[in-house]
């Protein structure tokens, strides 16, 4: 399977900066003058950096896609110097991709002696708090509503006295166009995909739908690049290897489409996995919860 990620040609960046608050994930920053994508795992390849750049230096490429591989990035971001590596780092450090940030430092360690610049100073500078690592220059990028946040929850979470009852999300972004299939907390987890208007329906969408699952939601009426959806469905379902998929959508006739684009996801997909789907009532009952 094919996935758009974005290519820059640094010959032609000129280092204006422009594209870098364009990229809601917060995978391009300008080091040593040059824009760079310092990680593609969290590039979803909408190109909304595309717009921004006065020199063209910037496209989309259509590649296959494979499971995210550290190592491999690593090894591409070694060659491109110090401090895109650092910048690479401190972007999983961000963004709570521990397993991947460890899996970094590893090969850094495991290869120190070759490497053409200080170990020791590409750790110090990762794991100084707020620090910029780009010489001075503050071009982190990204919007904050879209940095990817893993949540940790108490196995139980009883209400409080007052009635409040805690929220059951472990995981951000949860819009389906930013999340990353490849983020850690898909790794294989239930995962619940919810029409936009579920949560505001159901008052107990939480408890019944949420607890213990990764969340994406979605409106098949009003958003835009649904293959993307598709594409990002079939990579949880063949990548991430995630265990079950469920639907939750609202009794309108439009709310089809995503139980509709799971199902598409599904016989792309080479591996085959539970499908719930359950429908909600504007009044916020569930109507139906089956196994598809």
């Amino acid at each position: 399977m094919k996935r758009d990620v974005v290519h820059i040609d640094h010959d032609l960046c000129n280092g204006c900066g422009e594209c870098v608050p364009g990229c809601h994930e917060g995978a391009l920053q300008l080091i040593d003058g040059k824009a760079v994508l310092i990680s593609d795992l969290l590039c979803d390849g909408l190109g909304a950096c595309i717009g921004h750049c006065p020199v063209g230096a910037i496209t989309i490429e259509k590649r296959e896609a494979e499971p995210y591989d550290e190592i491999k990035v690593m090894q591409l971001m070694v060659s491109k110097g110090k401090n895109t590596v650092i910048a690479h780092l401190q972007h999983l450090k961000d963004h709570n991709e521990i397993d991947f940030l460890k899996q970094g430092v590893q090969y850094l360690r495991d290869h120190a002696a070759e490497l053409p610049f200080s170990f020791d100073d590409v750790v110090r500078a990762v794991h100084k708090p707020k620090v910029s690592v780009l010489a001075g220059e503050n071009h982190g990028g990204g919007c904050p509503g879209s940095r990817t946040i893993s949540f940790a929850k108490p196995a139980q979470a009883p209400a409080e006295d007052n009635g409040h009852a805690p929220s059951q999300l472990r995981q951000w972004p949860v819009q389906l166009h930013l999340v990353n299939p490849g983020a850690s907390y898909f790794k294989e987890a239930d995962v619940v995909i919810a029409a936009d208007c579920v949560a505001f329906a159901m008052g107990n969408f939480h408890e019944r739908f949420l607890k213990g699952k990764a969340l994406a939601i979605a409106c098949p009426k009003l958003d835009s690049g649904q293959e993307v959806y598709i594409d990002k469905l079939t990579t949880l379902i063949d990548n991430a290897r995630i265990n079950t998929l469920t639907v939750v959508i609202m009794q309108v006739p439009c709310c089809g489409g995503l139980q509709r684009m799971a199902q598409m996801a599904l016989a792309r997909a080479s591996r085959k996995i539970p499908l719930k789907v359950a429908i909600i009532s504007v009044e916020g009952d569930v109507l139906s919860e089956e196994w598809v």
